[in-house]
C-alpha cells in the first residue's frame, strides 16, 4: 500500500461496542481540531490520514511508522488521555483496516445495522481531508470503492430496510413506553441532521398534536416548522416551554449540555431523550425522581423485526464487499510492480533509441518510423509479459529493479 517501507497504513479509533457514551465524548474531537489533527500528522510526516468523529465512533485512518502516532494526535486534539483511549480502541493494520472501511460504510459496523448516516459522514471527513491537502492516490481509491460497496449493497440487499436510525429509535421508544402519547406535548430541542429526522419520524409515525420545535436560529425552526405543520418557539423561551412538556427529545450537538438544572422543575414528570454526543443532558437530572433521562446507547437497544431481517442480508453484504476490495487490491499490487516496470520500459527505449540510431547511420533510406512503430510495440509486448510475471511470482520488486539495471547497464 506505499512504497515507503517505514510508513505503513493504519486505523485506531473506538465506537460504541467498548466505548459507553461518556468515554466517548472524551474523545469526541470538534471540527477545528479536526483540521488541526490532520496537519500536525502531516507535519509527522503522514502521507494521508482521514479523521471521523460521530456520536458513535472517532476513527482516524492514515500513515504512519508506529499506530501510537495516530493515538498520540487523537489524545493531543480531544479531552482523553492514552491511557483510557489504550483500554478501548482497536488497532488495524493494513488489510485489516482496508476491511474496516469497507464494513463502516456499508453499515456493517453501525450501531444500528445497515444505518447509512455513516456514508453522508465518511464523505464529509474525506472532503476536509482532502481540503486539507491530507489525503494521497491511495486514500481516494479506497474510499472511493468503499462508497461505491455501501451504493451496491444499499441496492442489492435488503441491509436498510425498514427505518431504524436512532432518530427513528427515539420514536419507537415513545411508542413502547409513552402511554396516551397523542395527549402529550413534545418539545424538540435542536435541528441539526438528527433532529430533522426526528422530526419528520413523529411526523410520520406519532400520532401527536402538540409538537414544539426550539432551536438555537429561530428563523430556521420556524421555516421547518411551517413546511411540516408544527410550531416553533424561541430558544430565550426554552424554560417556559419545559414546565408544561410530557416528553424532551435533545439533539443539540453541542460541546457541553444544553440541557441543565435550572431549566428543569423538581416535581414535574418529564421523559427526556438525549440523543446528542456528547451528552448534552447534565447527567445528574438522571438523579431527580421525576426525571426518566434516556441517552443514546439505551435508545440503540431497541430493535424490531427488521434488524432480524437485516442480519440475514450480512453475507450478500460481506459478498459485495469482497469483489470490490479485490478489485482495489489488485490496483494495489500494480502499484507495487510500478517501479520495476518503469524501469524495464526505460531500459528497452533506451536500447530501442541505440538500435534505430545505429541502423539509420548504416543506411540513410532507414525508415526510422516504420523500425520505432515495431520495436514499441515489442517493448509493449515484453513490458505485459513482466507485468504478468510480477504478478504471479513472489518477486522482490527492489531485486527485480536491480536486475533490470545489470543487465541492461542502466545507472540507478
Amino acid at each position: 500500500m506505499n512504497d515507503n517501507n517505514s510508513l505503513k497504513f493504519y486505523n485506531i479509533g473506538l465506537s460504541y461496542k467498548k466505548a459507553d457514551v461518556a468515554t466517548r465524548s472524551k474523545f469526541s474531537i470538534t471540527h477545528e481540531n479536526q483540521i488541526q489533527l490532520l496537519k500536525a500528522l502531516k507535519e509527522k510526516g503522514s502521507e494521508g490520514s482521514i479523521v471521523i468523529s460521530t456520536c458513535n465512533r472517532i476513527e482516524i485512518f492514515g500513515f504512519a511508522k508506529h499506530p501510537f502516532v495516530l493515538i498520540e494526535e487523537l489524545c493531543n486534539f480531544s479531552e482523553g488521555s492514552v491511557d483510557e483511549l489504550i483500554k478501548v480502541c482497536h488497532i488495524y493494520k493494513s488489510y485489516q483496516a482496508i476491511d474496516y472501511v469497507f464494513r463502516i460504510a456499508t453499515g456493517l459496523e453501525s450501531q444500528i445495522l445497515g444505518d447509512y448516516e455513516i456514508v453522508g459522514q465518511l464523505k464529509i471527513a474525506f472532503k476536509q481531508a482532502k481540503k486539507a491537502g491530507a489525503t494521497n492516490m491511495f486514500l481516494e481509491r479506497l474510499f472511493n470503492a468503499a462508497l461505491h460497496a455501501s451504493k451496491q449493497v444499499k441496492n442489492k440487499t435488503k441491509l436498510s430496510s425498514g427505518t431504524t436510525t436512532v432518530s427513528y429509535a427515539a420514536i419507537q421508544y415513545l411508542q413502547d413506553n409513552a402511554s396516551q402519547i397523542d395527549a402529550q406535548k413534545v418539545v424538540l430541542y435542536g435541528l441539526g441532521d438528527i433532529g430533522k429526522h426526528t422530526a419528520l419520524n413523529i411526523k410520520e409515525y406519532v400520532k401527536v398534536d402538540n409538537v414544539v420545535l426550539v432551536n438555537r436560529t429561530f428563523e430556521k425552526a420556524a421555516q421547518f416548522a411551517e413546511q411540516f405543520q408544527l410550531k416553533a418557539q424561541k430558544e430565550g423561551n426554552l424554560k417556559e416551554e419545559l414546565e408544561t412538556t410530557d416528553l424532551l427529545i435533545v439533539a443539540t450537538g453541542s460541546s457541553k449540555p444544553t440541557i441543565t438544572k435550572d431549566l428543569i422543575s423538581k416535581t414535574k414528570k418529564l421523559t427526556i431523550l438525549d440523543l446528542s454526543i456528547p451528552s448534552n443532558v447534565d447527567v445528574a437530572l438522571g438523579e431527580y425522581g421525576n426525571i426518566t433521562l434516556v441517552n443514546v446507547d439505551e435508545l440503540s437497544k431497541i430493535t424490531d423485526n427488521t434488524i432480524a431481517v437485516r442480519q440475514s442480508q450480512i453475507p450478500l453484504a460481506e459478498a459485495i464487499i469482497e469483489e470490490n476490495k479485490k478489485d482495489l487490491l489488485e490496483w494495489v499490487e500494480g502499484r507495487k510492480h510500478t517501479p520495476a516496470l518503469a524501469e524495464l520500459k526505460k531500459s528497452l527505449e533506451v536500447l530501442q533509441v541505440e538500435g534505430i540510431s545505429y541502423f539509420k547511420k548504416k543506411d540513410p533510406d532507414f525508415n526510422c518510423g516504420q523500425a520505432e512503430l515495431i520495436t514499441s510495440h515489442i517493448i509493449q509486448k515484453i513490458t505485459t509479459k513482466f507485468a504478468k510475471h510480477l504478478k504471479s511470482e513472489e518477486t522482490q520488486i527492489g531485486s527485480s529493479i536491480e536486475l533490470i539495471r545489470q543487465i541492461f547497464e542502466v545507472e540507478a
